[in-house]
């Protein structure tokens, strides 16, 4: 596995593996909580701004900053579970690729 101090910033927060293994229960938890987080903390503050710029009332601020957070963060945590999951069966159909043509 390459070091993962090679990979752009990007890279390491987002997805910082090979794709040569499959990911573990551990780092694919971590994967879907960095894109759940990273993704949805920004649009809820954009919310938040554009909100207090209208002039709502605190509940209806609140209101709109939680589900633009919430949904954001199973729209971004659905899609990360999908890359993890496409991720682990692509490195394991290259395991048994080199295992059947006897590459290691």
């Amino acid at each position: 596995m390459q070091n993962p101090s090679r990979f752009s910033i990007t890279k390491r927060l987002l997805f910082p593996y090979s794709g040569e293994d499959p990911l573990t229960l551990k780092q694919s938890l971590r994967v879907v909580l960095a894109w759940a987080l990273l993704f949805s903390l920004p649009l809820a503050l954009c919310v938040l701004a554009l909100t207090a710029l209208k002039g709502y009332s605190a509940q209806r601020m609140i209101t709109g900053v939680m589900f633009a957070f919430l949904s954001a963060a199973i729209s971004f945590g659905l899609l990360s579970m999908l890359i993890v999951v496409m991720s682990n069966r692509a490195a394991r159909i290259r395991q048994a690729w080199k295992a059947q043509n006897g590459r290691s």
